[in-house]
Parts: C-alpha cells; structure tokens; sequence
C-alpha cells in the first residue's frame, strides 16, 4: 500500500523530516523559502496532506484548486490565523494546529522582552559591540525595574497564563488581565485579577503582555488611541501576532515619549518592519522567536504529524480546528 503524498513547505528539524519520512512519502522545499501561490497549488493538487507554517498563506484561491488532491492542511504552528479556515470548511478541507508545545517557550521569551525594554538592554549591548562604552557611571542607561510591578495581559489563554504564572511567582508582580471567557477562579490561582476592559488593563499596568489571537475584532487593537492610555512610563510587549499592533501608531507613541518602550517578536508584514521603528533606541525588535528552541521545534513537528497520522488512519485529529 502506498504512503499518502505529504508536502512540507519548509525546512523543519532533520529529526521531524526523518520520522515524517518514515511515515509519509514526503516532499520537502529545498529552497526553504516561503512558497508562492503557484506552489502551494500545485501541492494542493500533488498531495494527500500538507504541512505549512505561518509563512505560507492558504488562502481561498489556493484551497479552491481545480483538482485539489490534498485533504489535510496540518500547520505547523498554535496559530493559524495563515489558513483561511472558512474556506477550508467549504472545501471539505480538515485544518489542524499544534497546541500546548509551545507555551513555555513563547512564555519564557515574552518574559525576556520585558527585562530587555526595561533595562534597554539592546541599547547596552549595541554601544558595547560598537565599542562606544567609556565606563561605568551612575546615570548610565537608566531602566526600570520589573519586580513588584503591575502587568496586565490581553488574552489570558494557555500563553498567557504561562507568562502570568512568571510575572506573579518569579517577579512578585500584580497581574491583571482581559479575557471574559476565563472562569475568574482559574485566574485567581495565577494570582491574576480580572478587568472589565482593555481600557482599564491599559491604564492601570506598568508593562503589557499581548497574547490575543489574530481575528478580525483584535486587528489594530493596540492603536494610537489605546496606547494613549497607558501611563508615560508603560512598556508594551508583544509575542502574539503583529495584527494586534498599529505599528505606526505604535512608532508614533515612542517617539514622542507617549510610552517609555516596547519589546515586539512579531510585525504586521513580516518579514518587513515598519521602518519607523527601525530608527527607534526604545524599542526592542526580535525575529519571530517566540518557539525557536529545537525542544518546541521539534515537538511542533511531532505534533503536526501526529494530526496526520491519525487522518490518514480515518480518526478525528486530535487538534483539529476545521
């Protein structure tokens, strides 16, 4: 009996191509680029499953392919904002995600993008490499401190209860959050006080962690208007999806000192950035590297192919979403 056809639109970790090749007759992209719209409809119509990232956009068009042979779209990713899953739907086309292994890891880094707008460390290590730094003084690169401080999250799901947990127990930090579907008893064991509003986290946090899925209702939720409400001294984090962030409002509030820094691992366009902020010192600026440790890389891709297995096996993936 054959092996079904699956297409891996990039380069995943040797040990994930190994097993998925072992199980699969595999086709993988040698140029590790993200794939065009003509490839990714001549997968659909190559393939029994296939496997994206968040770079590759299965949009309407390209789930609608004359002769689509692919059944199983499996994204390797806990977001899949990159699917159009309505579409999906239409097209009797399964759609599966890779919840829970990421969690720590995204966690850890919101926490670290934190610490580093704070204490300006991107600025510290930038004067360094360029051999600028004359010696220790007092007022030299003034931060503020992250201990005791209040953070309010938006979006208090699995991501965000992990950076939660971080804030009260590592850094004895007041947590407040949005997020009306979660049972306030479950926040409170984080130690995490709900708010009626975005507007009211905004005012009253220090630093603010984004952690809302990308949807037509959270776009642009961070604008020039919300970030007017954050206290002069406030730092905005965001590991989430670059949606949720007006980016040039955003540039426009740290320029004018509106908000003291922000720390973003993800953008609106990426790979581009608004050049806006490019030029700024206040803000830190990270790749998308919210999963990128070869545990969680490699337990995203097990993952991904475990939701394959089972469709193939004719069972209900367990992390489907379409």
């Amino acid at each position: 009996m054959s092996k079904p056809i699956v297409v891996i639109t990039r380069r995943v970790p040797v040990a994930v191509e190994k097993h998925a090749g072992e199980l699969f007759d595999v086709r993988l992209n040698p140029s590790d680029a993200p794939m065009s719209t003509t490839q990714l409809i001549e997968a659909m119509q190559c393939a029994d499953g296939l496997m994206p990232t968040v770079t590759d956009k299965i949009t309407a068009d390209v789930l609608a392919t004359p002769g689509r042979r692919v059944s199983i779209v499996a994204n390797f990713g806990v977001g899949y904002n990159n699917i159009d899953v309505a579409a999906a739907q239409k097209n009797h086309v399964v759609v599966t995600n890779t919840p829970d292994v990421l969690t720590d890891d995204t966690a850890d880094l919101a926490i670290a993008l934190m610490l580093m707008a704070a204490r300006r460390l991107g600025e510290g290590e930038r004067e360094v490499r360029a051999g600028a730094w004359t010696g220790w003084r007092p007022t030299h690169h003034l931060g503020t401190r992250v201990s005791g401080k209040t953070l309010g999250i938006l979006g208090l799901g699995r991501i965000g209860r992990a950076v939660a947990k971080r804030a009260h127990d590592g850094f004895n930090m007041r947590v407040l959050y949005f997020d009306p579907p979660v049972p306030i008893g479950e926040a409170k064991a984080l130690g995490a006080e709900p708010r009626a509003s975005i507007e009211d986290v905004l005012r009253e946090s220090d630093f603010v962690s984004l952690h809302a899925p990308a949807t037509p209702e959270t776009r642009h939720m961070i604008n020039a208007q919300t970030l007017a409400l954050m206290p002069p001294h406030a730092i905005l984090i965001n590991t989430a999806r670059g949606d949720v962030v007006d980016e040039l409002a955003l540039a426009e509030a740290l320029k004018a000192k509106r908000i003291a820094g922000a720390g973003l691992d993800v953008f609106e366009k990426e790979p581009t950035v608004t050049p806006a902020l490019l030029a700024l010192d206040n803000v830190v600026l990270l790749p998308h590297l919210g999963s990128a440790t070869t545990d969680t890389r490699v337990a995203m891709g097990e993952r991904a192919i475990d939701n394959l297995v089972q469709f193939f096996a004719g069972k209900a993936p367990r992390d489907r979403v379409a």
